[in-house]
């Protein structure tokens, strides 16, 4: 057979979850033999949309995906959505189409591997038909080990070449075992948790295996939980979370994080998203938990680095203070439960209504809609002036019902994003938030919602602008018509789209989304939100240090 149709089958074989792609002469082989071997594949209508959708299935599925894309322009089309997979440690495969370098003439040549590179993706390549299945092989390990977006260029000619294949020759790859910590780095951590008066335990991506063995830890030494932005939902059900940590978290949340004297991160970047630019880690001891040495310190100092996996890191330390005969209160105390209780949740945060004629406050919205819609979920926002409220006033039922695709701080990610996060979660229903700037750069993928028949929700915060800009930028005095547009009737571009469409401006245009919800959901539904525009909490933060 071809060597494009044995790197499909010997991909297969290895347990790709889902593959996502545009198909082109590059790719076309390649992607046949995926679907021939058994991996569903979903044809988007833009290598962006794809590029999404493969990432949000592999952070709501763990499991490795692909995205399938010619070479040249279909590679090039799909970067951003590489760069955010690469930037969040996503487990993807690319296959792309690459044109060799005999071939400098063609239209689709580019150096491919310089240009993936740059992203911070791994490059592999298929090097010819002897080596095409220890490659594809390198290529996936490299992907599900080391949680890397992996670009696996496949040159045309070599493609075209001919291999004897079975599946015999697909070698079965051993399990990845987690790495302990060291006795040294658990006599420290137990050391400082052992004298901790305030610790707060942070979870990140990295810890979505190890919540129990973090709760039992944060229990003997008295601590409170947090999460990443990433992680959030990760310790619902723990009376001592405190929610995200960072430019989402409450006031309530942040003055309990700014008052910890030890905090711990668990997989958790601490990146300038989750400190707050710094200002929730002054004046406290910090300690980084991760598997890769790299991530310790990468973004700021950290007093004590521990490398190893966050469960057993965790349950290390916490039969250490258990040996010791360490129990604490801690931060535990009557007073902080009643404070958590009160001020965790933003729709708990009084607030003055704020809307103008025709608009809809988006904090209110957020809320009703919260209530309405059922709690087997997955909630993704996007990035915008607006992107505090789909991000934090939407609850999450757990870790796995979050996807928050802004590591590039991109817009005009969440809708095909969504797509791909309903697929690996086909019995949660996927909420997608996004500013109308972001629903007009991605639009085309309702094409692919419609076509699937998701039962998903498209809320679009529209204030015809690029809110963000248009309220950093004000004080300035500037002219802002490169940032302002008319008034859109995106719910009858939704309708065009065969979505259903729906226009709120007030609390009572909601009963058409009622009527969605009590009827047979085939198609996907889209909220024209005719919000009042105002700066929100989080833009403060999103401009800092640029």
């Amino acid at each position: 057979m071809r060597v494009a149709e044995a790197v499909g089958r010997t991909l297969a074989g290895l347990g790709i979850g889902h593959a996502f792609g545009v198909t082109g002469s590059g790719n076309f082989h390649v992607t046949n033999a995926l679907i021939a071997g058994g991996v569903p594949f979903t044809a988007a209508r833009h290598e962006n949309g794809a590029a999404c959708m493969a990432d949000a299935y592999s952070r709501a599925s763990g499991k490795v995906s692909v995205l399938s894309v010619h070479q040249g322009c279909g590679l090039t089309n799909a970067m951003t959505g590489i760069g955010e997979a690469a930037k969040s440690r996503t487990p993807m495969l690319v296959l792309a189409g690459d044109t060799p370098p005999t071939r400098k003439a063609s239209n689709f040549w580019i150096d491919q591997a310089a240009a993936v590179s740059a992203l911070g993706a791994k490059v592999e390549r298929i090097h010819s038909a002897q080596t095409a299945v220890a490659d594809a092989v390198r290529a996936f390990r490299l992907a599900r080990d080391e949680r890397r977006t992996v670009v696996l260029n496949l040159p045309t000619d070599v493609q075209e070449a001919q291999i004897d294949w079975s599946p015999d020759l697909v070698p079965p790859i051993a399990p990845r075992l987690a790495a302990g910590p060291s006795p040294e780095s658990v006599s420290r951590l137990a050391d400082l948790l052992e004298k901790a008066e305030r610790p707060l335990l942070v979870g990140g991506r990295g810890a979505f295996g190890a919540k129990e063995e973090i709760r039992a830890l944060a229990a003997r030494a008295g601590a409170l939980l947090a999460t990443s932005a990433v992680g959030r939902g990760l310790f619902n059900d723990d009376p001592w979370y405190l929610d995200v940590m960072g430019g989402f978290a409450s006031p309530v949340s942040a003055e309990l994080i700014q008052g910890a004297d030890v905090i711990v991160a668990f997989g958790a970047s601490l990146n300038r998203w989750t400190s707050r630019g710094g200002s929730l880690l002054m004046n406290v001891t910090v300690v980084q938990v991760d598997d890769t040495a790299e991530a310790i310190g990468f973004h700021r100092p950290v007093d004590l680095g521990v490398i190893g996996d966050s469960a057993l890191v965790a349950e290390a330390v916490a039969s250490e203070l258990g040996r010791r005969g360490v129990e604490r209160r801690g931060y535990r105390t009557e007073d902080v439960a009643v404070r958590i209780m009160a001020g965790r949740r933003w729709r708990d945060v009084p607030y003055e209504e704020n809307a103008e004629a025709g608009t809809i406050d988006p904090r209110t919205l957020t809320i009703a809609l919260d209530d309405m819609l059922p709690m087997e979920r997955v909630v993704v926002p996007d990035g915008g002036n607006f992107n505090g409220y789909p991000a934090m006033f939407f609850q999450v039922p757990d870790e796995r019902g979050y996807s928050v695709p802004l590591a590039f701080q991109s817009i005009g990610l969440a809708l095909p994003s969504a797509i791909g996060a309903a697929l690996a979660t086909p019995e949660r229903m996927a909420v997608a938030g996004l500013g109308d700037g972001g629903f007009m750069m991605s639009l085309v993928e309702l094409d692919t919602a419609v076509r699937l028949k998701l039962p998903m929700v498209a809320v679009v915060y529209n204030d015809n602008a690029y809110g963000a800009e248009v309220h950093h930028f004000v004080h300035e005095d500037a002219p802002m018509d490169t940032v302002e547009f008319p008034d859109t009737d995106i719910a009858a571009i939704a309708r065009g789209f065969g979505c259903t469409g729906v226009t709120v401006r007030s609390l009572d245009d909601l009963q058409e989304v009622r009527q969605w919800l009590d009827g047979d959901r085939t198609t996907p539904l889209v909220i024209d939100a005719k919000i009042s525009s105002f700066p929100s909490w989080v833009l403060a933060h999103s401009f800092e240090g640029e």
